[in-house]
């Protein structure tokens, strides 16, 4: 027989000091408050932007340097924001496993660990790499959790728009690692990202709306149509699309990044009209097919992150 614990809806479960908490188990808690998959994509961005700074093969060492304080702050930031969002995270669906609303981890260990993440990436940064690169990576961190977390997230529809800078952030820290210096080939691809955000985030905010209308979350699905949401999503998808290919007659980037640019973004088109034409047919559920733009995007920005860093040794 298997015995399941039953919880209440919003309730946060505290272990008491004799409560069993295998190690193991507490460590693979402490890893998933950083939220690996999400700085993975971040990576995906930071690694290819340094090829383009460097014109060829960046320091290894750089790279890995950049890398592990890249993996600390940003642990650090979804921490922080684990801890700050517990008690709606307890009454979402998709987030009630999260350590701090299961009780593994506790509040007070939340905050400590993201804090201490925050100060030791900062200074990892600013002693191994620059301190340029550590005061963007502080600076995207404190927006991340001020900014986004503390005060859009549950004021306005505007929060994934304004709140997504914190993940551009990456890119800047990308070329200043190694240049220690910004250029206008970092703020297009910042830009690239900063309108891939909400096309990128609002599939799946449409999927699971009923998850953030119970918390009181205005994600933007939550307040418009499907139509009107659509319609926002290929706004900003053809803004990043034409963004996107600003490097090349910048003499950033030759043909390759740019056939990569244009074939991905053009299928990238295809697939939000796609969802927009379903939207105002009507569809919704499984025919909506929302996630297939979202599951896409994830492949856009890692295909074309990898032609910017394959591009130097093509020109």
């Amino acid at each position: 027989m298997t015995a399941v614990e039953s919880r209440p809806a919003g309730v946060v479960l505290t272990p008491s000091p004799g409560g069993h908490r295998p190690f193991g188990a507490r460590v693979k808690a402490f890893v998933a408050l950083t939220k690996p998959r999400i700085i993975e994509l971040l990576l995906i961005t930071t690694v290819p932007v340094m090829f383009l700074a460097e014109q060829g093969v960046p320091n290894l060492w750089l790279v890995l340097a950049t890398c592990f304080g890249g993996y600390l702050s940003a642990g650090g930031a979804n921490a922080l924001n684990m801890y700050i969002d517990r008690d709606i995270d307890a009454l979402m669906d998709r987030t009630s496993q999260r350590p701090l609303v299961t009780g593994m981890v506790s509040p007070r260990e939340g905050l400590v660990f993201g804090l201490t993440l925050a100060v030791v990436s900062t200074l990892w940064f600013g002693l191994l790499v620059n301190w340029l690169s550590a005061w963007l990576s502080l600076g995207a961190l404190l927006f991340y959790v001020v900014v986004y977390t503390m005060i859009l997230k549950r004021r306005t529809a505007q929060n994934i728009v304004w709140g997504g800078i914190a993940g551009c952030m990456p890119v800047l820290i990308g070329w200043s690692s190694v240049t220690n210096s910004m250029s206008w080939a970092a703020v297009v691809l910042f830009m690239v990202i900063f309108f891939w955000t909400p096309p990128h985030y609002w599939p799946l905010s449409m999927k699971v709306k009923d998850d953030y209308a119970r918390v009181g979350v205005p994600m933007l699905p939550v307040i418009a149509s499907n139509k009107v949401v659509a319609k926002q999503i290929v706004a900003y998808s053809w803004v990043m699309v034409a963004v996107s290919l600003l490097l090349t007659p910048l003499g950033y980037t030759g043909w390759f990044y740019t056939a990569v640019a244009l074939l991905t973004g053009g299928w990238w088109l295809w697939e939000a009209h796609g969802l927009l034409n379903r939207a105002k047919e009507g569809a919704t559920g499984a025919k909506l097919k929302e996630m297939r733009l979202f599951h896409w995007s994830i492949t856009y920005v890692s295909l074309l992150f990898v032609a910017v860093a394959v591009d130097p040794f093509l020109r």
